[in-house]
């Protein structure tokens, strides 16, 4: 009797800046950690990047970042599937497949446009579409298409990314109404990561680390610059002596994320009873992170280098990808009277 077949979790990944420690607790680990329940696929979607980076140089440099930092914080290349967007020309020959089933109401309805439409108001901007390409517009059907050409089952996404994978089931169904007589696209369900659904890994100011707020703690940083971001995090000016909320400080709340059970249990027994400054909670935090961190910068600045493997690694993937997009897109072909 056959084994039934491995659902499928998709991951994408847009290369937009420079990795953080935000993104290792809150994106990488929480999607690595699929790899032992689903058959895993994971893309850097280097062309949704065009929405907002213009530069071609800075562009090619996040692709291959993006790259070298999942595979340096532990994706394996031979358990898993890792590709460019861009290598994969069936996405975009699906993409217009797929526009033309889509209700223009339902791109009017998606957040990054309407928040587009918002700051323009704000603005008193007369012209609520000013400044806006089509490419944002666009952008719901062409992350519906990134999930429904691998066959997606589950897509791991942050509460504010949730629409993407409801508009890709909106998608797939109304797809499924017209031609569902020759070909059923699967209905993608969103899996939000449990750092995701509490709390959140702080910045330099206190407010969620995020590239936006530019207050990210750079992942691979030397170890002199990782110590002095430390030292930014702000801290009151309770004295050493004086008992300390741990829950209140941004530092034990990084340091909760890499230290052991055993560290964090005795670290906030010895806060809450005085006689431990922040700057000795800095070193530590400091200590810690370096630790983990360093394996994993030596193996993504190796990984960085123009002749390391990591164009192999891509095209590799790229080469299983579209495997599964050309029999998707065949099948989509036949169903709407593509071709023979």
């Amino acid at each position: 009797m056959s084994q039934p077949a491995s659902k499928v979790s998709l991951t994408g990944i847009k290369p937009t800046g420079e990795p953080h420690l935000g993104n290792l607790v809150g994106a990488i680990r929480p999607a690595l950690d699929l790899v032992k329940r689903y058959e895993s696929i994971y893309f850097i979607a280097d062309y949704h990047a065009l929405t907002s980076i213009r530069d071609p140089k800075l562009l090619r440099h996040y692709t291959r970042s993006v790259a070298a930092t999942w595979l340096a914080a532990g994706l394996d290349p031979e358990q898993t599937i890792m590709y460019r967007q861009s290598d994969i020309p069936e996405i975009f020959e699906l993409h217009w497949a797929l526009s033309c089933v889509t209700a223009k109401g339902l791109m009017n309805r998606a957040h990054a446009y309407k928040a587009a439409r918002d700051q323009n108001a704000a603005a008193g901007r007369e012209d609520l579409d000013g400044g806006i390409n089509m490419g944002l517009y666009n952008y719901p059907v062409l992350m519906a298409v990134d999930i429904l050409i691998m066959e997606s089952d589950v897509v791991p996404v942050g509460k504010d990314q949730l629409q993407h994978v409801e508009y890709a089931a909106d998608i797939a169904g109304t797809f499924n109404h017209l031609y569902g007589d020759s070909y059923q696209f699967k209905i993608p369900q969103a899996v939000i990561p449990q750092e995701d659904t509490g709390r959140t890994l702080p910045g330099l100011d206190g407010r969620k680390m995020s590239k936006s707020y530019d207050n990210t703690i750079p992942l691979f940083l030397p170890e002199g610059q990782l110590k002095k971001f430390i030292r930014r995090i702000p801290t009151d000016s309770t004295p050493v002596e004086a008992p300390k909320d741990p829950d209140s400080s941004s530092v034990f709340q990084i340091l909760e994320q890499f230290a052991t059970p055993d560290m964090i249990a005795d670290t906030r027994k010895r806060l809450t009873a005085g006689g431990v400054g922040w700057g000795e909670l800095k070193n530590q935090l400091f200590e810690v992170l370096n630790h983990e961190i360093a394996p994993m910068r030596e193996k993504y600045h190796a990984l960085m280098e123009p002749d390391s493997e990591l164009e192999t690694v891509l095209c590799e993937g790229a080469e299983k990808a579209r495997e599964r997009a050309q029999c998707v897109l065949s099948s989509v072909r036949s169903a709407i009277g593509i071709g023979r």
